[in-house]
């Protein structure tokens, strides 16, 4: 496609699918490792076991999926047919996931959690490496990323507000059902409409590009490989306060009655912030605009240790600033590879599915790493949700503010280097 800028319908056509796969991605995130603590019975300790273990397939299947999405044919296309199938597969995988029965409960949880994640990269994967191969344009792959990013916002401020308007908010299992029927009720209309209302175009085909290719690559192209160990850190600093939220607002703020305007705070301060983003990035470039939304979330988290009880109104002003770093961290560093992507490919070789393929792995491994991580060292402190001890508490509320600072900062220093004038 030429370097023209997109039309408004292109965009949104783009960007719709979106909001379903937030309005379940919310409740696999947040809500998934409390139903199964809290509603089913399990221990915290084996939630985060179980659910770190089954997102450890994704290191084979994201990629693969990606490869194969770059090497498959056919008159539709080698993007929509996967989503098609990725789409109906989650659907069904959820469903089982979410309605687990008397007996066996801990493999249920293991093996429908691995299903629900291969569905969703199946459908995600070609979703967003599409984006790369849609626009050739510098900035164009910004407001196509923002598109995609803002149908996410809204999708979660969907998510969050479902649940609130039924007053199911702090049950766990009634706000993952109501969550599941409004997901399949939306992928059924928002799905055609991105398959029907993009061109997918003469994509480059793939044959022979493979992992010792990518390896190749991570040497010959060292701005990919810190890219990729960024964001990885950075959304394990985003991964941890998403699966510990819950937990903080109730125990450790005595607030459990706000969490739903407080993620709605969350999610609405992203849309604010992300046009500022956007209009940064053109003036300063999308690394140095990532990295300062680093910066502001990390000076604003700093201070979560700090509170308790009584201090809602301290944590909802953390919560806006935080958030408004929110659409800068969605947009901008998928934006950053889809930039790299385009430099690398060459006339014979498609790299977008594979790549995204490690980036989607990469996501989930750092979200799988925060259930564990942080589950795991609450178990070890002794913590009980309907009974934490002083120390329980704590290490919640360090494992909350102050782990992904620094994990944030870390990701700061690892694309200091990164120039994105500079030719690959």
């Amino acid at each position: 496609m030429p370097q023209n800028k997109l039309p408004i319908s292109l965009l949104l056509s783009y960007g719709v699918t979106a909001i379903p796969l937030a309005m379940l991605g919310l409740p696999l995130y947040i809500y998934l490792p409390t139903f199964y603590a809290q509603n089913v019975g399990l221990s915290v300790t084996l939630v985060g076991l179980i659910l770190f273990f089954s997102r450890l397939t994704d290191v084979v299947s994201d990629p693969l999926v990606g490869l194969y999405s770059d090497r498959f044919e056919s008159k539709y296309g080698k993007r929509k047919p996967f989503m098609l199938f990725g789409g109906v597969f989650l659907a069904i995988s959820f469903y089982a996931l979410i309605h687990p029965p008397e007996i066996y409960r801990e493999l249920w949880l293991l093996v429908f959690s691995m299903l629900v994640y291969l569905g969703w990269s199946i459908i995600s994967i070609p979703y967003l490496a599409w984006s790369a191969e849609i626009t050739t344009s510098y900035h164009e792959k910004t407001r196509l990323s923002a598109a995609r990013e803002i149908s996410t916002i809204l999708g979660a401020l969907a998510a969050l507000l479902i649940p609130y308007l039924y007053s199911v908010s702090e049950d766990a299992g009634k706000s993952i059902d109501i969550l599941y029927v409004a997901f399949v009720f939306l992928l059924l209309i928002m799905l055609p409409l991105t398959l029907m209302g993009v061109k997918e175009g003469e994509a480059k085909t793939s044959h022979n590009v493979g992992y010792k290719e990518i390896k190749k690559l991570w040497q010959k192209v060292p701005t990919l490989r810190n890219l990729q160990m960024a964001f990885a850190l950075n959304s394990l600093a985003n991964a941890l306060p998403a699966t510990l939220f819950l937990f903080y607002v109730e125990l450790v703020l005595q607030e459990a009655s706000q969490t739903g305007a407080l993620l709605l705070l969350y999610f609405a301060s992203g849309i604010v912030g992300l046009p500022f983003w956007t209009m940064l990035s053109k003036k300063i470039g999308k690394r140095k605009t990532w990295q300062a939304s680093m910066l502001l979330a990390s000076t604003a988290f700093v201070f979560v240790p700090l509170l308790g009880e009584g201090d809602l109104v301290w944590f909802a002003f953390i919560t806006f600033i935080s958030g408004l770093s929110l659409g800068a961290d969605m947009a901008l560093p998928s934006s950053i590879q889809a930039d790299i992507v385009q430099k690398i490919q060459s006339a014979k070789k498609s790299y977008a599915g594979i790549l995204f393929g490690i980036w989607a792995m990469l996501t989930k491994f750092a979200l799988a790493l925060a259930v564990g991580l942080g589950f795991v060292i609450l178990g070890a402190v002794g913590f009980e949700p309907d009974a934490p001890t002083p120390l329980a508490l704590i290490t919640l509320a360090l494992l909350y503010g102050t782990a992904p600072v620094g994990f944030k900062l870390f990701a700061f220093w690892m694309i200091r280097d990164y120039e994105e004038s500079t030719p690959i």
